[in-house]
């Protein structure tokens, strides 16, 4: 049984455009792209470093370029039994389980960061990779400081913590004390988070006129670490995952208890398969790597 799995944000980088070009329909999405968001979001997934960063380009440049991924996986013949994604990776795995399509799901992700921006200014929040360090050890350690969370529980050894600038980096230099390592992480924004109310509550005013659909696979959702098909379910997870953390550790899990052997990322960069391959829960390859081992049979290698 194949997983495939759809990263988040923090997994965008200048030159991506460029890199999807040689699959077959890496066009047309670039162009339908630009109709919705009335934008060349080619040229901001291939321009300034911080200017792709921004929350509301890096969600639907990310969006797109796994997307783009999942289209030329499912024409190589590539067929998942579930499917997850992290954070934004969540609203890629609707789109490709058809619970909406193409077009809705970067109209969403657009807004989606759009409202986030709106929520906390850039700059005044952000996360941090908390390593070697249990969760409950990160919690007791961060419980009496103001505007600090744990937003993902990543792996078993692998915890985000997110914030206000000056709470994290009070939580940074206490949690170096018992973790392996810890690192402020490069974005513009305390994802998943209480400080993302007012987004939460903008998002789910966009959702009421959207009809959700039940997805060709079960969906394993990052607020609950488990699988559904139920189109309501879905909808309230998405809007749930804003303001709270995801468990990404537990949706792992549960797809392997469901009977996974194998996961696919499906986007940019190699963020989740790294996460996998150091915890060693089950094998994962990059779609990249499947692209080019097909390739490779057509001539013969």
């Amino acid at each position: 049984m194949k997983a495939f799995l759809f990263p988040g944000q923090g997994s965008q980088y200048s030159g991506m455009g460029n890199d999807l070009t040689s699959f077959s329909r890496a066009y047309y999405f670039f162009e339908t792209a630009r109709e919705v968001l009335g934008i060349d979001i080619f040229q901001v997934m291939n321009g300034d470093e911080d200017f792709l960063k921004l929350t509301e380009n890096a969600q639907p440049a990310i969006y797109i370029a796994s997307y783009i991924a999942f289209d030329e996986l499912i024409r190589a013949g590539y067929v998942p039994s579930l499917l997850a994604g992290h954070s934004l990776g969540e609203y890629t795995a609707l789109a490709a389980a058809d619970v909406y399509d193409f077009e809705t799901g970067l109209y969403l992700v657009r807004k989606r960061g759009e409202y986030i921006s709106q929520s906390v200014k850039p700059g005044e929040g952000t996360m941090a990779a908390v390593i070697g360090a249990k969760i409950d050890e990160i919690e007791a350690a961060i419980s009496d400081i103001d505007n600090v969370w744990v937003a993902n529980h990543n792996s078993e050894d692998q915890v985000v913590i997110s914030g206000m600038v000056e709470s994290v980096r009070i939580a940074i230099e206490r949690l170096k004390k018992i973790a392996k390592r810890v690192a402020e992480l490069k974005v513009s924004g305390p994802f998943h988070t209480p400080l993302l109310e007012s987004a939460r509550e903008k998002m789910a005013h966009e959702l009421r006129g959207i009809k959700f659909r039940k997805p060709r696979w079960p969906i394993v959702m990052n607020s609950t670490g488990r699988e559904t098909t139920d189109p309501e379910k879905i909808r309230e997870n998405i809007l749930s995952q804003i303001c709270g953390p995801v468990l990404w550790y537990d949706s792992i899990n549960r797809m392997i208890q469901l009977g996974a052997k194998s996961f696919i990322e499906v986007g940019p960069q190699k963020v989740l398969t790294n996460l996998l391959k150091r915890s060693k829960s089950a094998p994962c390859k990059h779609f990249t790597e499947i692209v080019f081992e097909r390739q490779f049979e057509a001539v013969g290698i």
